[in-house]
């Protein structure tokens, strides 16, 4: 009898937590500037005008954060040179190199544009920002999505469920962010946001289900690898039954009336547990992923250091978030905005 021994190596995450945190605030960024800038195209005095503040903070703050924790994800200063001095159109990181920049800096004159009062240049930027926004969704989902390596990965849908879970975390976030601001909570349009936390929800359900029956009907790599993750791992089939229920949670939430939605206590638990069900859904999907081998049996068990590739990184993330929105809310507290209304005046918020 001849005994054959294969060993597969364990290979190190080559994407760490700094990866997480950017495209949880690259979500967060696309949603709120897709949410601002139909806010914006609105006449002035709309519904959709009481929700821009809020929209324009939680997109600057967004904007100015999710590239610091993309530079750090890159490991070596030189990747990022190396993005603009070997242009390489295949790839989706390289396009990114170009759509990101041009996204954030579109993002910041809006948020300018905004808060001078000029709104005739607000709303050809809203336009602009629109299609940098979708682009960027594009390029974000894309370049996961094309990893074949990873069945979970390799679906049309993945893309679609980072844009959607972007989208209710950014709607999250303007709940949080709207009490510091000097309208205040009141001013959100309770029934615009519960309209669209519901919409964006439903669609999610519905491509999670259309994934499911799509995987049913031809046997999908992506559908066969979850189904493998939930049979096998107890630690997968938690995760993925807490999903579920987290899902069911922010449902039932939102079928209170709309009111209730924006009082001191239900805003802030509805808008954490949607920021927070976003977060978690990227942890599972890269960290979670990486975990599982491309060959043999078992998970890698991944450490997550406490330095600046682990804990403490994404500690410094946070903060700088909260610095940033700290800043914002001041910077609006003694410098208003000047909303300009129909006519060429301009009055302050």
């Amino acid at each position: 009898m001849h005994i054959i021994e294969l060993l597969t190596p364990a290979y190190e995450a080559a994407w760490l937590p700094w990866a997480v945190q950017y495209f949880f605030l690259v979500g967060i960024c696309t949603g709120a500037a897709l949410t601002a800038a139909a806010c914006a195209l609105g006449r002035v005095g709309s519904v959709g005008a009481r929700l821009l503040p809020a929209a324009v903070v939680v997109l600057a703050t967004s904007a100015a954060a999710a590239p610091v924790s993309l530079l750090a994800d890159l490991h070596q200063p030189a990747r990022f040179w190396h993005f603009y001095a070997h242009f390489t159109p295949w790839s989706w990181m390289s396009l990114g190199a170009y759509l990101l920049p041009a996204f954030v800096m579109l993002a910041f004159a809006f948020c300018a544009a905004w808060w001078l009062g000029w709104r005739s240049l607000l709303r050809v930027l809203a336009v602009l920002l629109a299609l940098a926004a979708i682009n960027v969704m594009v390029y974000t989902g894309a370049e996961v999505m094309v990893v074949r390596a990873r069945p979970l990965w390799n679906t049309l849908f993945l893309p679609v469920n980072l844009a959607l879970t972007g989208w209710l975390a950014a709607l999250g976030a303007m709940l949080v962010v709207a009490r510091w601001l000097p309208s205040g909570l009141a001013a959100l349009p309770a029934p615009l946001l519960r309209t669209l936390a519901l919409t964006a929800a439903w669609l999610l359900v519905a491509t999670v289900a259309l994934w499911a029956g799509v995987g049913l009907a031809s046997d999908a790599p992506s559908l066969l690898a979850a189904k493998r993750l939930f049979t096998d791992f107890s630690v997968w089939r938690l995760s993925m039954l807490g999903s579920v229920l987290a899902g069911v949670v922010v449902l039932l939430w939102l079928q209170r009336p709309a009111q209730a939605l924006v009082q001191p206590l239900a805003s802030l638990g509805m808008g954490l547990t949607m920021l927070a069900a976003a977060w978690v859904f990227r942890w599972a999907l890269f960290m979670g992923v990486q975990s599982v081998p491309k060959f043999g049996a078992g998970l890698y068990v991944y450490n997550m250091p406490l330095g600046g590739d682990g804990l403490l990184g994404m500690v410094g993330v946070f903060g700088l978030c909260v610095a940033l929105l700290a800043a914002i809310t001041l910077a609006l507290e003694y410098f208003p905005a000047r909303i300009a209304p129909a006519h060429s005046g301009a009055a302050a918020v």
